[in-house]
């Protein structure tokens, strides 16, 4: 079986609770992207044009910081990349960690939490970031989804 990482990005708790769990389920390390600048309640208000994640996700060029960076990616085949969905794609803060990688030959996948949106075209956005990489679709997954759940789901990449 292939060595997996599973990275996250969590902003309420909803996502790291999954890819915890996902980590534990397939066992693999698991790895929180922390943003340098961690975001608070009004920050996360979608409904203000001004608020910090609407300002982001406006910028495409934007690129939140974060504090650290996986020290050893090399030794992973797999790495499953979870963040909840905003403005319909992945969090600028994703990009970041990114484009701060080296994910040749590496097989990525994407999961996400979402209150409603689809995994659109974050694939697309992730093979433009990870031109080496091999990215897969992904999926979203529903706050209450099993450990067995993500096994399964998780095992056929695992294999690939």
């Amino acid at each position: 079986m292939k060595h997996a990482l599973v990275a996250y990005f969590s902003a309420t708790g909803v996502t790291q609770r999954i890819a915890n769990m996902l980590a534990l389920a397939i066992d693999a390390k698991a790895f929180e992207i922390v943003p340098r600048e961690i975001y608070t309640k009004q920050d996360l208000d979608w409904t203000n044009d001004n608020s910090r994640s609407s300002l982001e996700m406006k910028d495409k060029t934007s690129r939140p910081k974060i504090e650290s960076h996986v020290i050893d990616i090399k030794k992973y085949d797999v790495v499953f990349i979870g963040f909840p969905i905003w403005w319909y794609r992945e969090p600028s803060i994703i990009d970041t960690f990114v484009e701060m990688h080296d994910f040749k030959d590496k097989l990525i996948v994407p999961f996400a939490t979402s209150g409603g949106s689809g995994m659109g075209t974050i694939y697309k956005n992730l093979e433009i970031l990870a031109p080496k990489a091999r990215v897969e679709k992904g999926k979203v997954f529903e706050p209450g989804v099993s450990a067995e759940e993500l096994r399964k789901w998780a095992e056929k990449y695992l294999k690939k």
